[in-house]
């Protein structure tokens, strides 16, 4: 009987658990490697959130740019109910045709002045990174183009102006028809950096909106109503009617904000106890843009804009918001969001680091008329003064308790 040899192949053993020893290291090592890159991950988003001071990189920016209407469009492409109107449906031909234009070019279709700004400095537009949306949807930020030399009654370059090169007048208190209801102090300020915005249904004869600059009819007037309305609404309120161009010797647009921190600082030093600052300016878009209907009467649309370059930008945006809310909650529409603003091609502070109850509001644009901005600024003077009344009641026991 022969006996069965059995023999085993030894190598081939150790190969096999040497190969499962590779295959383990291997394992160990990409998994200690995730698990590193994982925590890094978390320790850079605890630091950029700690550290950062532009609202550009903030998820809250990225977040509030993707507007309801999208996700409802997403939606759409699966549930053919939901597209209404394939106009406005985000993901048209037409729609990814334009973006597809711009992501590639950076040129915008619907707009020729864009084609031109990548190469005239001081032309392009600037960028806007949407904090927090308007009801309507629309994440699309305010436009803003440099006017076209001699628009404005001055320049567009030069040197930048010297402390005491550009005159400070007196702001003047707005009227009212009433004793404040408030604190009786002249609390609110309100002025206009970019002084001879206008509207071109006020202007005769002008029908070009990079033309609409007048030396008298502009957005001083809008600023005056609001402060006038906030007088109504108990709010002590001084207004400034500088208009630069007008004032100061080889005015150069460039400097518009070095002009009026100047006003702000004499307006500061002639009244105390001035706490909050209002800068109003027009958009430059066009009207459907601008306008929003109430039942049955047109508004012009705000924006609210924040300097991104400010340090301390999240202070402005805080204040903003409040009234931001209020005015969404008493006119849904009217409000078009706050946006920040940050670059080389824009300001980026706006003299925001004055005081963190500073805010700088477009009102509407070349299109709309004065009489609708005067309905909106009755508005917005409404959400402003319970803002700032809620705030003053917050303050006054405490200041109670200190005297």
């Amino acid at each position: 009987m022969k006996r069965n040899a059995v023999t085993f192949n030894l190598s081939k053993i150790r190969q096999t658990f040497q190969s499962a020893g590779v295959i383990g290291k291997t394992t160990i090592s990409l998994s200690l490697f995730t698990l590193c890159l994982f925590i890094l991950l978390g320790v850079g988003s605890m630091l950029q959130s700690k550290l950062s001071t532009s609202p550009v990189s903030s998820m809250k920016g990225l977040a509030a740019s993707v507007s309801n209407q999208f996700f409802l469009d997403m939606l759409g492409l699966e549930v053919p109910h939901l597209r209404n109107d394939s106009r406005k449906f985000t993901f048209s031909q037409q729609n990814m045709m334009s973006f597809a234009v711009r992501f590639l070019t950076d040129v915008n279709p619907g707009d020729p002045k864009s084609l031109i700004a990548q190469e005239v400095p001081g032309l392009k537009a600037d960028k806007s990174t949407v904090l927090r949306s308007g009801k309507d949807g629309d994440a699309s930020g305010p436009v803003e183009y440099t006017p076209a030399e001699g628009a404005v009654n001055g320049t567009t370059g030069g040197t930048a102006p010297e402390a005491s090169s550009a005159p400070s007048p007196a702001p003047s208190q707005a009227p009212a028809d009433q004793k404040p209801k408030g604190p009786g102090r002249n609390i609110a300020f309100i002025y206009q950096s970019h002084s001879n915005e206008s509207f071109l249904p006020e202007l005769k004869g002008v029908t070009d909106p990079d033309k609409a600059y007048d030396a008298k009819t502009n957005v001083t007037m809008v600023g005056k109503k609001l402060a006038e309305a906030l007088e109504k609404e108990g709010v002590g309120a001084v207004h400034s009617d500088a208009i630069y161009p007008n004032m100061i010797k080889d005015f150069k647009y460039a400097y518009s904000y070095k002009y009026s921190l100047q006003t702000l600082e004499a307006a500061a030093n002639a009244h105390p106890d001035l706490k909050f600052f209002f800068d109003i300016h027009r958009d430059s878009q066009e009207r459907k843009r601008t306008t929003v209907t109430l039942n049955g009467k047109d508004y012009a649309q705000v924006y609210f804009i924040l300097g991104g370059d400010n340090p301390k930008w999240k202070e402005n945006e805080a204040f903003a918001g409040k009234i931001h809310e209020v005015l969404e909650a008493k006119a849904p529409g009217v409000s078009k969001g706050i946006h920040a603003k940050t670059g080389h091609e824009v300001n980026g502070v706006y003299n925001q680091n004055f005081s963190p109850n500073s805010v700088l509001i477009e009102v509407g644009g070349p299109y709309n008329s004065l009489e609708e901005c005067y309905r909106t600024v009755e508005l917005l003077a409404k959400a402003v003064s319970e803002v700032i009344l809620d705030a003053e009641k917050v303050t006054a026991p405490a200041q109670g308790k200190k005297s």
